[in-house]
């Protein structure tokens, strides 16, 4: 699954820092069947924030 996360004033990025600091990502990634759980910043910097999430099977979900 992709998504795309738009916000304004930085929010879409301080969403991806703050789920990364609080330590959900690494607790989402320790799952069993997660194959990928990861958030990327485009270089030119705006207010959008790709998200990536995959799993082995729905049922990983």
């Amino acid at each position: 699954m992709n998504i795309y996360y738009h916000g304004a004033d930085g929010n879409a990025r301080r969403f991806a820092e703050e789920m990364t600091a609080s330590g959900t990502v690494d607790a989402i990634r320790a799952e069993p069947g997660n194959l990928r759980y990861e958030y990327f910043v485009p270089l030119a910097g705006g207010e959008t924030v790709l998200f990536i999430d995959s799993w082995e099977d729905d049922a990983g979900r």
